[in-house]
C-alpha cells in the first residue's frame, strides 16, 4: 500500500497528516466561523434598522433556533448511516456549500421592507446549510485524525482558521466605510458577497485534497433509539454539560459586551469593538496552544486551565482602570486565546469519546455525538441572550440607546457580566473531575479499534478524490 504525498508533494509519517494537510483541511472552517460571527454581530441590526423589522428580529431569531435545534440530531443519524462511492461526510459537506450560498445572497441582499417570515425561511435555510458544514467538518476530522494527539492538532487546527474567517467578517464594514466611504448597510452587504464567493472555493478545496477515512469492519445500524443510550453513558453527559456551559459562558458575556464596555468600563463603541477583533483574533494563538498543552498533560487537563484562566482574564478586566485601551488589549487577548482552547479541547475529546463507544458497541456514532453537542451549543447561545436581558430587567439597567443608567444599575451590569461566564465556564471545567480517558487509554482503544479492523480486510485507509489510482494514507498508529 503506497502513502499518499501531502499538497506540497512530501510525504506524510504514517499515522499523522502532514501540515498541508491538516491546515488544508481546516480551511472548511472558515466560512462557518465567518458566517456564525456574522450571524450572531451584524445581521440582528442590519435586519433591524436597514431592512426595517425593528425589534420583531428578536422573535424571529428565537423561533428558528426553537425549530433549528431538533435539527442536527436527525442529522447526525442520516450522516452515520450514509454510504456513498464519495465518502460519508464529504457529500453532505459538498452540498451545504450552495444551500449557503443562496441563503446568504437572499439575507444579506434583502430588501428593505422584507417580512419577519421573510427572515425566518431564509435564517432556517441558512442554518441547514451551516449545519451540513460543521456536523460534516467535526465528523471528518474526528475520522481523519485517529490518534490522540493528531486530533488536538486537527481540532486545533480548525478553530485557529475559523478565527480568520470571524476576523474577517469585523473588518470589512470597517474598510469599506474607510477607504469607500459606505454605509453601514452596504458594509454588511460586502459581507454577505465575502461570504458568496469564499465559501464554494474554500469547500471545493476540502473536498477535493482532503482524504477521507475508509471503514473496514461491518457496523451495527445506527437507530434514532441510539440517542438514548448515549445520553446514559457517563463521558457524553461530561461533554454535552461541558459544552453548553462553555458556550453560554462567552455568549453570555457577548450579549452584554457593548453595554459593559461603554457603560461601565468607558470605551467607545469603535474601541470596544477593536477590543473585541483582539479577541477573537487571539484563538490564531489559543487553539494551536491548547493543543500542544493538550499533548504533554491530558485534554481534560488542558481544558481546565484553559476554563480557569478564562474566568481570571474576566476578574483583571473588571478591576482594570477604565478606558484603559493597553491595559484591556492584552487581557481580551489572552481570554480569547483560552476561550479557543476551550472549544478546541471539547471537540477533540468527542472524537475520542465516539472511539469508546465504536469499540465497545460496533456503532460509528461520532456523527449523533456531534449533533447532540451542536444542540447543546445552539441552546447555550439561544439561553445566552434570553438570560442576560432577564438579568438586566432585574437590576434595573436600561439597555437603550441613549439611556441613562444609575451607578446602582451600572454595578447590576458589572456584575451580571462578570459572574456569569466564570460560574458558567467553571463548570464547564469541573465537568472533567475524575475523567478517565486519558492519552494512554485512547492508544489502548485505538490499538484494539485497528486490530478489528484489520481482521475484515488491510489497515484502516483514507481516500482522497484528488490521489492517483491506488494512492493512500495510512492513519492508524
Amino acid at each position: 500500500m503506497s502513502q499518499a504525498p501531502s499538497p506540497t508533494g512530501k510525504s506524510a509519517a504514517p499515522g499523522e497528516l502532514s501540515l498541508a494537510s491538516v491546515l488544508t483541511f481546516a480551511c472548511c472552517y472558515l466560512p462557518f466561523a465567518a458566517l456564525n460571527t456574522s450571524v450572531a454581530v451584524q445581521v440582528p441590526n442590519y435586519f433591524a434598522r436597514h431592512i426595517g423589522l425593528g425589534l420583531a428580529v428578536g422573535a424571529v431569531f428565537g423561533l428558528v433556533r426553537l425549530i433549528d435545534i431538533p435539527l442536527d440530531p436527525l442529522l447526525g443519524l442520516v450522516m452515520d448511516r450514509t454510504r456513498t462511492p464519495l465518502g460519508r461526510y464529504r457529500p453532505w459537506m459538498m452540498l451545504g456549500a450552495p444551500v449557503l450560498m443562496v441563503a446568504i445572497y437572499m439575507m444579506y441582499e434583502a430588501p428593505v421592507g422584507a417580512s419577519g417570515t421573510y427572515l425566518l425561511v431564509w435564517l432556517l435555510i441558512m442554518y441547514l446549510g451551516m449545519s451540513f458544514l460543521l456536523l460534516a467538518a467535526n465528523a471528518w476530522a474526528a475520522m481523519l485524525a485517529a490518534s490522540y494527539t493528531q486530533r488536538s492538532r486537527i481540532f486545533g487546527a480548525l478553530q485557529g482558521l475559523g478565527t480568520l474567517g470571524a476576523v474577517a467578517v469585523l473588518v470589512i464594514p470597517i474598510l469599506t466605510a474607510q477607504l469607500q466611504h459606505k454605509t453601514d448597510a452596504q458594509g454588511i452587504q460586502a459581507v454577505g458577497w465575502f461570504l458568496v464567493i469564499m465559501s464554494p472555493l474554500v469547500i471545493a478545496l476540502v473536498t477535493l485534497r482532503t482524504p477521507e477515512p475508509v471503514g473496514r469492519a461491518p457496523e451495527a445500524q445506527v437507530r434514532l433509539s441510539d440517542y438514548a443510550r448515549l445520553l446514559a453513558r457517563p463521558n457524553v453527559l461530561r461533554i454535552l454539560a461541558a459544552d453548553f456551559f462553555v458556550i453560554l459562558g462567552p455568549g453570555w458575556m457577548s450579549a452584554l459586551y457593548l453595554f459593559f464596555f461603554t457603560d461601565s468600563r468607558g470605551f467607545s463603541t469603535s474601541a470596544a469593538n477593536g477590543l473585541l477583533v483582539i479577541y477573537l483574533a487571539a484563538g490564531l494563538i489559543g487553539a494551536p496552544l491548547t493543543a500542544w498543552l493538550a499533548n504533554r498533560i491530558n485534554k481534560h487537563r488542558a481544558l481546565m486551565v484553559t476554563t480557569t484562566g478564562y474566568s481570571l482574564m474576566l476578574i483583571v478586566i473588571f478591576l482594570s482602570p477604565r478606558a484603559s485601551f493597553w491595559i484591556a488589549a492584552p487581557t481580551m487577548l489572552v481570554a480569547g486565546a483560552f476561550a479557543a482552547g476551550s472549544i478546541v479541547m471539547i471537540r477533540s475529546i468527542t472524537a475520542d469519546v465516539g472511539d469508546e463507544i465504536r469499540l465497545e458497541n460496533g456503532q460509528q456514532q461520532i456523527g449523533l455525538l456531534y449533533a447532540l453537542t451542536s444542540g447543546s451549543s445552539k441552546m447555550a447561545g439561544a439561553l445566552a441572550v434570553t438570560l442576560t436581558f432577564w438579568v438586566l430587567s432585574l437590576v434595573g439597567y436600561n439597555p437603550a440607546e441613549h439611556a441613562v443608567n444609575g451607578p446602582r444599575q451600572i454595578l447590576g451590569l458589572e456584575l451580571a457580566y462578570t459572574i456569569g461566564p466564570i460560574v458558567f465556564v467553571m463548570i464547564a471545567g469541573a465537568c472533567f473531575v475524575g475523567y478517565k480517558l486519558s492519552a494512554e487509554r485512547h492508544a489502548d482503544i485505538r490499538r484494539q479499534l485497528d486490530a478489528r479492523d484489520a481482521v475484515y480486510g488491510e489497515s484502516p485507509v483514507v481516500e482522497s478524490l484528488s490521489a492517483s489510482p491506488g494512492e493512500t494514507l495510512v492513519t492508524g498508529p
